[in-house]
């Protein structure tokens, strides 16, 4: 039946026999303080940015890469895995009151299967990397790979971020891998089983996200590698959300997640709005696009909301609202491609599976004189049935299908829409 049919199959599988999800029901809507701040913060100004947040509606607050060692930069301090006191002085046991006291949880980014060579952990066990005897290392990113085939440094890396989970009450990890593995070497086998160490070491990783599952059973762990690098079906049985990549500019993300979904459900895709021009490839694109596009999956933003205007607040706070109300269609729904990322636009939708209720959403591509008139088909109604469009207009649910819904002319690049139907 189709690609269609068969992604909603994958989707229904994942969903119902293999993601394992500790928090069952609406994610929390987050804020991740990277883009906002990099390496360069103190308590204050993470207090700030979370105040802004909590105003707008955002529930949950991550703070990212920096926080621990002597991590200023991404040159050092990775598996150093104590508070930075300097920058957060009382540690977590300080800050995170007061960000709960906002009405907003917790959560941290983490990178455990790496370490950096200026660090405490690398000094004390140089011998706990991946790396083949009498050469010299490879890095990524400034870093090596820890060798999670060995219990004793898998023991290490739970004892010390375990002691940090049990100091506040956080509820989200942010497991990151920025690197892939090089010099596939382990010095705790012998040369004639080094061929195991590729799967020994992912056995290894699963043993330590068992182990944190078991012991903190109320965290949500989102999965990352350099973005969407880690998207599988065996990570998803420990970290049933992935950060979809790390390119979160709208038009690329369509893409990005377009071809994500023939295999994996919207409910498994982090999908953030960030600043424009976005920095990855400095596009600008409309924050109302932005929040269409991260609604597709599990949303939240990735920006400094201190330096948003008043009526980019209101945008915000709208989008926010309209995904709490959404949510279940997005997460819980079947998905449909209506089109393929295009010149003219990328269309897709989310229907519930009575077909009672559906979420469109549409992207047009760059503008250009004297446009179409165009219709969307939408796929996957239910044709005897009349649906209510955004509360105005009625149509039957075979003419969506078959003639298609008449486009509004979307004037301007990359303008985006939502529809949210209702059978009467």
């Amino acid at each position: 039946c189709g690609f269609g049919n068969m992604s909603r199959q994958f989707h229904r599988a994942i969903m119902e026999h293999l993601r394992r999800d500790n928090r069952p029901g609406r994610k929390p809507v987050l804020v991740n303080s990277w883009e906002a701040a990099y390496f360069d913060f103190d308590s204050e100004k993470l207090l700030e940015l979370a105040g802004q947040a909590a105003e707008l509606g955002i529930e949950l607050f991550v703070l990212d890469d920096g926080w621990f060692g002597r991590r200023n930069s991404d040159l050092g301090g990775l598996g150093d895995w104590w508070v930075n006191r300097e920058k957060l002085p009382g540690g977590l046991e300080a800050l995170v009151p007061k960000i709960n006291a906002l009405g907003m949880e917790f959560g941290l980014w983490i990178e455990p299967e790496m370490v950096s060579e200026d660090s405490e952990l690398y000094r004390q066990h140089p011998d706990w990397v991946l790396c083949a005897p009498g050469r010299e290392p490879v890095r990524g990113r400034s870093q090596l790979v820890l060798d999670f085939t060995r219990e004793e440094v898998r023991d290490y890396i739970y004892r010390e971020i375990s002691r940090v989970l049990s100091s506040a009450n956080i509820s989200y990890l942010k497991w990151d891998m920025n690197r892939s593995l090089t010099q596939v070497w382990s010095a705790g086998l012998p040369a004639q089983r080094q061929g195991e160490v590729y799967h020994r070491y992912v056995l290894g990783v699963y043993e330590l996200l068992e182990r944190f599952h078991r012991d903190y059973p109320g965290i949500l762990i989102e999965g990352c590698s350099g973005g969407g690098g880690r998207f599988d079906a065996g990570m998803l049985y420990y970290t049933p959300q992935i950060w979809c990549s790390d390119n979160t500019d709208a038009i690329d993300r369509l893409s990005i997640q377009y071809g994500t979904s023939f295999a994996y459900p919207p409910c498994t895709m982090g999908a953030h709005v960030s600043a424009v021009p976005n920095e990855i490839n400095r596009r600008r694109t409309p924050l109302e696009t932005r929040g269409t596009v991260a609604m597709a999956g599990v949303f939240g933003y990735e920006m400094d909301l201190c330096k948003t205007s008043p009526e980019e607040r209101e945008i915000i706070a709208r989008q926010i609202c309209r995904y709490k109300e959404w949510w279940d269609l997005v997460e819980q729904g079947d998905y449909y491609r209506l089109s393929a990322p295009g010149e003219a636009f990328t269309a897709w939708a989310h229907i519930s599976r009575d077909k009672r209720r559906a979420l469109v959403s549409l992207v047009t591509g760059p503008t250009h004189a004297a446009p179409p008139f165009m219709n969307l088909r939408i796929s996957g109604l239910e044709p005897g049935l009349n649906y209510r469009i955004n509360g105005a207009e009625s149509f039957p649910g075979d003419l969506l299908m078959y003639a298609g819904y008449p486009l509004p002319l979307l004037l301007g690049d990359y303008q985006s829409m939502q529809l949210y139907l209702e059978a009467e």
